[in-house]
């Protein structure tokens, strides 16, 4: 999660087009340490590795 915010941030620096714009969520999981595989939780939910599940703190 975290490479795919700072690349987009790099883009959007570059080309200050909103399509390059990181998306405010990904901001928010970034600064909340919400990294993905790496840090257990990011879109999923990753306690079960063999088995991760949708994150409920993103649900709206």
């Amino acid at each position: 999660v975290e490479t795919t915010y700072y690349i987009a941030e790099i883009l959007f620096s570059e080309y200050r087009e909103r399509r390059f714009a990181p998306p405010p969520l990904m901001k928010r999981m970034v600064l909340a340490g919400m990294y993905g595989r790496k840090s257990g939780k990011g879109f999923y939910d990753y306690t079960d590795p063999k088995n991760p599940k949708p994150n409920n703190l993103l649900v709206g």
